[in-house]
C-alpha cells in the first residue's frame, strides 16, 4: 500500500494550513448557531433538532475540506436553517398543532402496570428497549410501575406504586421473561407477555382476556428496591 497516498495524496503546505483555518471558521459557525438555538442536551433533541444538527453538519464539512467550496454561502446555508429553526420553534409555540406536527406527541407506555402503548398500532415501540429502562431504574417487573411516558424527546417518565400498592407484574428480568409458557403446570398469578394483563391461572392453555395472546410468564409481586 502506498501510504503518502492514503494519508497525504496530494496536498501541499498551503492546502493544509488552508484546511486548518476552513475547519475553524466553520467550526466556530456551528458552536455559535448551536449557542443560539438553545442548550439541550443531545438526549433531548427532539427529530426536528437532530435534522438541524444534521444540516449544519451538511452544510459546514464541504468548505473545511474542499478548496473548491467557498465559505460564505456556507455560513449563509448555517443561518438560513437556525432561522428556520426559530420560525418553527415559534409557530409550535403559538399553534399547537404545528407542535404536535414538529415534536410528536408524549406516549404512554404503562398504565397500572399493563402495557397500553400496544392498543395503538402506530406506535413505534421496542419491548427491550422499554424492559432496559425501566431495569436502570432498578424495576423488577411491571406491578411496581404505575404509569410510564415516552416523552416526545426520547425520554422515559416513571412514576411508581407505593410499597403497599404493589401489584403482581410482568417481569423485565431478561432471564425471568424467557421462561414464558404457553401450556400452564402449576397454578399461580401469571403475567401475559404481551401486554402485562396478570390472571390466577389454574393449568392447562389460557388466552388473554385483555390481547388474545397465549403466552404467559409467571407474574411477580416483589418490592421495588431503590
Amino acid at each position: 500500500m502506498n501510504w503518502q497516498e492514503i494519508f497525504i495524496s496530494d496536498l501541499s503546505w498551503s492546502l493544509f494550513w488552508e484546511v486548518v483555518f476552513r475547519a475553524f471558521i466553520m467550526f466556530v459557525v456551528i458552536l455559535c448557531v448551536l449557542r443560539v438555538s438553545g442548550k439541550r442536551g443531545v438526549r433531548q433533541l427532539s427529530i426536528f433538532e437532530v435534522a438541524i444538527i444534521v444540516a449544519l453538519g451538511s452544510s459546514a464539512g464541504d468548505p473545511m475540506l474542499y478548496d473548491d467550496v467557498a465559505i460564505v454561502p456556507a455560513v449563509v446555508v448555517c443561518v438560513v436553517v437556525i432561522l428556520t429553526y426559530r420560525l418553527v420553534t415559534w409557530l409550535a409555540a403559538k399553534f399547537q398543532a404545528i407542535e404536535c406536527l414538529i415534536e410528536g406527541a408524549a406516549t404512554y407506555i404503562v398504565e397500572d402496570g399493563i402495557l397500553v402503548v400496544k392498543e395503538n398500532s402506530k406506535s413505534a415501540f421496542a419491548q427491550d428497549e422499554f424492559f432496559a429502562e425501566l431495569r436502570l431504574r432498578n424495576v423488577e417487573h411491571l406491578g411496581q410501575v404505575r404509569i410510564a411516558i415516552m416523552e416526545t424527546t426520547g425520554a422515559m417518565s416513571v412514576f411508581f406504586f407505593k410499597d403497599e400498592e404493589v401489584r403482581y407484574g410482568l417481569p423485565v428480568l431478561p432471564k425471568a421473561y424467557a421462561l414464558k409458557l404457553s401450556v400452564i403446570e402449576e397454578a399461580a398469578m401469571y403475567a401475559c407477555s404481551h401486554c402485562g394483563q396478570t390472571e390466577l391461572l389454574i393449568g392447562g392453555t389460557s388466552v388473554c382476556k385483555r390481547c388474545g395472546h397465549s403466552h404467559w410468564v409467571k407474574a411477580l409481586n416483589s418490592l421495588r428496591i431503590g
